[in-house]
């Protein structure tokens, strides 16, 4: 029987990388896997055995993640599967955030991802193999959402980044896919996950009218059932064909369907506007 593949995810301790680190896990795959915490995470996985690893990492310390990935290859031989999950949500206006709080957002959710893909690329051009699965959101497909201008940021960059890294290693057997998960039923909306503006701003009607959505409302009626997205992980990545872009969840999929919707509707719209700068 064929070994199973080595699994390395980012940002593990709750939602969507918990699920799937436990489902891995209990389906016999190594498992490597960062929090900020690994004493947290082991408890929360609650796993004893070889097969898992649980470590403490930052993700944007270079030294660290170069320590991380030998680490893994130490106890593993190798890594097939990378899913950079490591990330947070920033709610807030576009004039509400301060540059900190935009740049803190972007070194999580965008730098912590491009220096995983860094190091862990030396490892599969060397084998001509692997797969990154690297988690946007519906909102980095679909930015219209009053409030999380600067976290749809980080996600489009996602996105953008992930489509580049798939031309890039074609050749080489390693695939790219970029996965838009809609809303599932994990603490992503609890504290800790979602952060506040510091300075709030009245006038922004829409804003608040979201926040107090998420909040009183969408909590606890997710549609997404974490481990369902955990089976559907692991099912994508034994196949001999990854898709470039994954939505997960019928909310995700239904999103996606009215931004290609709009998308259509403007190009029919201006297609003479569009088509009257040319020489």
């Amino acid at each position: 029987m064929a070994t199973k593949k080595v699994w390395f995810v980012t940002g593990a301790s709750k939602g969507l990388g918990l699920a799937l680190v436990k489902r891995l896990l209990t389906e016999g795959y190594p498992v490597a896997a960062t929090s900020r915490d690994a004493q947290a995470l082991q408890e929360e996985v609650g796993f004893q055995g070889d097969t898992f690893l649980p470590l403490q990492v930052d993700l944007n310390d270079s030294q660290a993640m170069a320590d991380t990935i030998r680490q893994i290859v130490n106890q593993f031989g190798t890594i097939d599967v990378v899913v950079n999950n490591a990330g947070y949500g920033q709610l807030g206006t576009l004039e509400e955030l301060s540059d900190e709080e935009s740049r803190a957002n972007f070194d999580v959710n965008v730098f912590g991802t491009l220096n995983v893909i860094r190091h862990v690329m030396p490892l599969f051009r060397e084998k001509k193999s692997g797969s990154f699965f690297n988690i946007s959101s519906i909102a980095g497909f679909m930015g219209t959402f009053p409030g999380w201008g600067i976290y749809n940021a980080t996600k489009f960059a996602v996105v953008g980044l992930t489509e580049a890294l798939s031309a890039e290693t074609k050749s080489m057997g390693i695939s790219a896919t970029v996965v838009y998960p809609g809303y599932f039923k994990t603490n992503f909306l609890l504290q800790g996950s979602l952060r506040t503006a510091a300075h709030p701003i009245a006038d922004y009607t829409e804003a608040r009218e979201l926040e107090i959505v998420h909040n009183e409302h969408i909590i606890g009626n997710q549609p997404g059932d974490p481990e369902k997205a955990a089976a559907a992980f692991i099912q994508v990545a034994e196949l001999e064909t990854k898709p470039l872009h994954l939505f997960l969840g019928s909310d995700s999929f239904a999103m996606a369907h009215s931004k290609i919707e709009m998308l259509q509707n403007d190009l029919k719209t201006f297609e003479s506007m569009s088509k009257s700068t040319d020489f």
